[in-house]
């Protein structure tokens, strides 16, 4: 809401799902967490989507979608929705310097950066609460935050579960990731 007040920031949202289920496209809304970028967007109930009058929150043609699987129930709508979707599979066969140019052009600097954990592979982060495997390593997670953090306004970071990482490991991982890949946020702004 903030941003939106703000106006004019776009958004790249890194994740393993398009979170772009809504209720003009399913029955099942009831988790925000997997309606997020829809909601960001505008597509969802006014009491989520337009709080306080701001939304959307975001303009459509400037937020950037990376990470979701093939497999992913959302990512046509979300191809013709927004700026620009870039599946996992095609984040890892590209550079991360392709991707960050790619981004950094629909987006355009100032733009807020959203990293959801379940981006990376489930057999390197099993700590969230819908790992899928076919996503990114560390190195690729790291070396794509890498690009984008230097034209972020700011970053959030969600769905780790320190439920399921009793013994830390998990979160020290993620932690080397960000601390890494966000090290230069905002350095171009």
């Amino acid at each position: 809401m903030a941003l939106s007040r703000r106006g004019g920031t776009g958004l790249v949202h890194v994740d393993g799902h398009t979170d772009f289920r809504h209720p003009g496209n399913s029955d099942k809304c009831a988790s925000v967490a997997g309606e997020d970028l829809a909601a960001a967007v505008g597509l969802h109930w006014p009491a989520v989507a337009d709080i306080d009058g701001l939304g959307p929150y975001f303009d459509r043609q400037r937020v950037v979608h990376i990470g979701h699987r093939e497999d992913d129930e959302e990512a046509t709508e979300a191809r013709a929705t927004l700026g620009l979707v870039i599946s996992a599979a095609s984040a890892i066969e590209k550079t991360p310097d392709e991707v960050g140019s790619a981004t950094r052009d629909v987006a355009s600097a100032g733009y807020w950066l959203q990293i959801d954990v379940d981006v990376l592979d489930a057999s390197i982060m099993p700590a969230v609460d819908s790992p899928d495997p076919g996503g990114l390593n560390t190195s690729q997670l790291t070396a794509l935050l890498a690009q984008l953090a230097p034209g972020a306004i700011g970053a959030s970071v969600t769905v780790f579960d320190p439920d399921l990482d009793p013994d830390g490991r998990y979160a020290r991982l993620v932690t080397d990731v960000l601390l890494r890949g966000l090290s230069e946020l905002g350095k171009d702004l």
